[in-house]
């Protein structure tokens, strides 16, 4: 553990992007196998979850250090984090010769992960014992491993570098290597950098490529006949992978979800081995695009029954194609990717598997007309790529670009309130939000994001002062703040008071200057909803 937390350290106090991938390439280097797979798995963005509520773990530590509970609060708020408020207030760790050093491994898999298992005396002593052994910056980390919000400041492309830099071994085959379900386990790390590529995972997909928003004019893009445009649709992201007599179907999210898509199992028979799509699992019927609320239906069932399958068919439309015949395509210019596309899908048609419809575009003018009519189309917007561009990876400025259209807005009344997660688990930062029917506020979304650090401070501080009444930790408060609500979709939702369900809403700005009285009704929510439809 006192490697990885110098490793974190050495991340934590440089904004250098050098220095960063030459701490972690170091590690990789020196560290055990087991060790470094691990410190891939958290680097990289990956948390177990939860195993222990916050509010526990910060009553243990008001007990150790002795801190009244108003004081730890006050020191909450000054920190700003739970993690690293507990470790300043901890008492000062053992002797040195009290303590053996542990490994990053043995914290985590024998320490750790057990956790879960046990009684809520059992994890106060194991947890206890911990904050005994470990410094400062090893109980900060040890922290946040328990609060499942380990984080720190590098992205899963520079943690790829690293390991190529350690282990002399192409950036692209490390991230290949990575993609799909990675478990951090010595043999996997070792695989990961071995020279001996012959083993590679049949399963395996594509690290996707993603494309940043639209940031500037169109015409700052250059000529729009080098460019080409399709629709963005919304749905999920997915590779199918056609290799050896299988078939596979990763998310983007690295999940295996080949069984939840039966009817892509079967349209893939028809593909050559050696095939590898990039594209969009969506819900279609006759022809056209069903909402995705649609495909949420299929998502949330844990057995799939010729019904749901009825009703909420699905397609696969491809809108690259990543291997063909075994060989890696990407390095081929778009143009040329697409026209293979269309080739492989034409010679072994399915209505299963459909080619990404393009945009023509003998000017700007014409992709401003097609981003305006998206929504008619249930896509999110458009998405530019240059002819001549690669298939990268991850995410890369100049050649890919996702155009959105402008999200639904609403301005709401806050009416409920509660407590956070993580660092935030101590300030109220779920809110709930109501339109106005009649003289009465109709609940219709909770949203979590878009304030900032200050506003959540304060706002947190007004909601313990305006509390109507309390249900454990929820707090009914007075109808009073309005904030501008922005959201992706909205549905008809019978299980809802207000009738509708809105996807992705978060906070777009706080309203002060806008009395409840004046915030939007069920009827604008209605009116969205059937505009939408």
């Amino acid at each position: 553990m006192k490697r990885f937390a110098q490793l974190y350290g050495a991340i934590d106090s440089t904004t250098s992007t050098n220095r960063k991938v030459d701490a972690m390439a170091t590690y990789f280097a020196e560290a055990a196998p087991a060790d470094s797979a691990w410190a891939v798995y958290f680097l990289s963005g990956g948390r177990p979850k939860r195993l222990i509520p916050v509010r526990r773990i910060a009553a243990w530590a008001m007990e150790q250090s002795n801190v009244p509970e108003w004081l730890f609060e006050e020191s909450y708020h000054a920190v700003g984090d739970l993690a690293e408020t507990i470790a300043l207030l901890l008492p000062l760790r053992r002797e040195e010769g009290e303590v053996g050093e542990r490994s990053l491994t043995e914290w985590v898999e024998q320490i750790l992960l057990p956790l879960g298992s046990m009684t809520e005396g059992e994890q106060h002593d194991v947890v206890l014992d911990a904050w005994h052994q470990l410094s400062g910056t090893e109980r900060y980390i040890w922290n946040k491993l328990i609060t499942g919000n380990f984080r720190v400041g590098v992205s899963e492309q520079l943690v790829v570098r690293a390991i190529a830099r350690a282990s002399s071994i192409d950036e692209g085959v490390i991230a290949h290597r990575l993609s799909g379900h990675w478990t951090p386990t010595a043999g996997n790390f070792e695989a990961l950098v071995a020279r001996d590529s012959s083993d590679a995972d049949r399963s395996r997909p594509y690290p996707f490529y993603l494309a940043y928003g639209l940031e500037s004019e169109l015409e700052s893009l250059g000529n729009a006949s080098e460019w080409q445009a399709e629709w963005k649709w919304d749905g999920i992201r997915a590779q199918l992978v056609r290799r050896e007599g299988a078939t596979y179907i990763w998310t983007r999210g690295g999940d295996l979800a080949s069984e939840r898509f039966p009817e892509l199992l079967a349209a893939a028979e028809l593909l050559p081995d050696g095939t590898v799509l990039d594209g969009e699992i969506m819900p279609w019927s006759n022809g056209a695009a069903l909402p995705f609320a649609q495909l949420q239906r299929r998502i949330g069932r844990k057995k799939l029954g010729p019904k749901i399958l009825a009703e909420v068919p699905v397609v696969l439309i491809a809108y690259d194609l990543l291997e063909l015949d075994g060989r890696d395509m990407r390095v081929e210019p778009m143009a040329v990717r697409r026209a293979a596309l269309k080739t492989v899908l034409g010679q072994w048609p399915t209505p299963a598997l459909l080619v990404s419809p393009t945009i023509p575009l003998d000017s700007w003018d014409a992709a401003r007309a097609a981003h305006g009519a998206s929504r008619e189309q249930r896509a999110e917007g458009l998405m530019l790529k240059r002819l001549d561009s690669e298939y990268g990876v991850g995410r890369r400025k100049g050649s890919w670009w996702k155009w959105k259209v402008q999200p639904f807005s609403v301005d709401a009344v806050m009416v409920y309130a509660q407590s956070g997660h993580g660092r935030r688990a101590l300030l109220h930062t779920d809110y709930t939000f109501a339109v106005r029917d009649g003289d009465a506020f109709v609940p219709f979304a909770k949203a979590y994001s878009g304030l900032t650090d200050a506003e959540v401070r304060t706002l947190d501080a007004w909601i313990r002062r305006h509390t109507i009444e309390k249900f454990g930790p929820v707090r009914h408060v007075e109808p009073v703040q309005v904030f501008e609500l922005a959201f992706e979709g909205i549905q008809h939702s019978p299980r809802h008071k207000s009738g509708v369900a809105v996807r992705f809403p978060r906070i777009a700005r706080w309203r002060t200057d806008k009395p409840a009285s004046e915030a939007d009704t069920i009827e604008t929510l209605r009116s969205i909803l059937e505009a939408a439809k």
